[in-house]
C-alpha cells in the first residue's frame, strides 16, 4: 500500500491479474506518476510505493536503462524519456486529432502557398505531427516526424506562451539556453520577454532561429480544448515573409485556429 506523499493515487482500471508482480507494478506507477508532474526526485517516489530508496533506485535505474526516464545531471530529477515520448507521440500520430484538423492545414496551404505544420509540446521539445508542402519550387521542406528545441522554433514559442511562469521555469532551469543557429534566443530571460509579446499579440514568430533562410509564423490552440499542446504553424523562405505578410499569416492562422479548436473537445 502506497504511503501518504502528497500524490494522487494511482487507481487501476482492470481487474487484479491472479498472480500480479510487484516490481512491474511498481515501475508502472513511475510511470504514470510522469504523467501527473513534470519531474519526479527519489525520495517521493520511493515514499509513494512504500519501498526503501534502494528499491526505488533500481527502479528508475532500469526505466532509465530502458529509456523510460532521464535524469537531470544537476539537480537529480528524474523526466520521461524518449523512449516514453516517442511511444506517446507514435500513439498521438494515430490519433484522431490529425485526421480532425488535417481540413484546416489543407486550408492554410492553399490560402497561402506556403509549407504548413500542426506542432505538439512535449516538455521543452517541439514536435511535428502533421504537415503540408507548398507548391511553390522554392519552398521550406516539411518538418513532418522532426522534434526541435521548443524555444528555438515560433511552434513552440507560441506553446511556450501559455505556460504560467512557474512551469517555464521547470522547463529551462538555467538561464543560458542551447540554439540552433546564431539568431535562436540563448536566454531563459530573453524567452521570457518573447513569451510576454506572444501572448498580448496572438502568435509567435521566428527569423532564422530555427533554421537559416527560413521565417514562421505559429498560432497555438487553446488550452481549454484538448489535453494536448498544439499549434499550426506556416512555414516560408525568408526572402517572401515581409512585415505586411507576417501580419495577414498570422489573422488567417487566428482565425484558422479559432474555427477548428472548436472541433475540439
Amino acid at each position: 500500500m502506497e504511503k501518504s506523499s502528497g500524490l494522487a493515487p494511482i487507481v487501476p482500471t482492470g481487474p487484479r491479474p491472479q498472480y500480479p508482480i510487484e516490481s512491474v507494478d511498481n515501475a508502472l506507477k513511475i510511470l504514470l506518476l510522469l504523467g501527473e508532474r513534470s519531474e519526479l526526485r527519489l525520495t517521493e517516489v520511493a515514499d509513494y510505493l512504500g519501498v526503501a530508496s534502494s528499491t526505488a533506485h533500481r527502479l528508475l535505474a532500469m526505466l532509465q536503462y530502458r529509456g523510460f526516464v532521464r535524469q537531470e545531471r544537476r539537480s537529480k530529477a528524474y523526466l520521461p524519456g524518449t523512449a516514453l515520448t516517442g511511444v506517446a507521440f507514435s500513439i498521438i500520430q494515430r490519433f484522431d486529432v490529425r485526421q480532425t484538423l488535417h481540413p484546416f492545414l489543407e486550408e492554410l496551404n492553399k490560402e497561402t502557398t506556403e509549407t504548413v505544420h500542426m506542432a505538439v509540446l512535449d516538455g521543452a521539445t517541439v514536435r511535428f505531427i502533421d504537415a503540408i508542402e507548398s507548391p511553390r519550387a522554392v519552398r521550406v521542406a516539411s518538418r513532418l516526424g522532426q522534434s526541435m528545441p521548443a524555444h528555438c522554433t515560433s511552434s513552440g514559442k507560441a506553446m511556450l506562451a501559455q505556460l504560467p511562469t512557474e512551469q517555464l521555469h521547470q522547463l529551462y532551469p538555467q538561464e543560458e539556453l542551447p540554439g540552433l543557429t546564431p539568431r535562436s534566443i540563448r536566454s531563459r530571460s530573453q524567452l521570457e520577454k518573447e513569451v510576454a509579446a506572444i501572448r498580448k499579440r496572438g502568435y509567435a514568430t521566428s527569423a532564422e532561429e530555427s533554421e537559416e533562410g527560413v521565417s514562421s509564423v505559429s498560432v497555438a490552440f487553446p488550452v481549454e480544448r484538448s489535453t494536448l499542446r498544439l499549434a499550426f504553424n506556416t512555414a516560408v523562405p525568408v526572402g517572401r515573409m515581409g512585415r505586411a505578410d507576417v501580419k495577414r499569416i498570422a489573422e488567417l492562422m487566428r482565425a484558422t485556429v479559432e474555427r477548428a479548436s472548436l472541433l475540439l473537445h
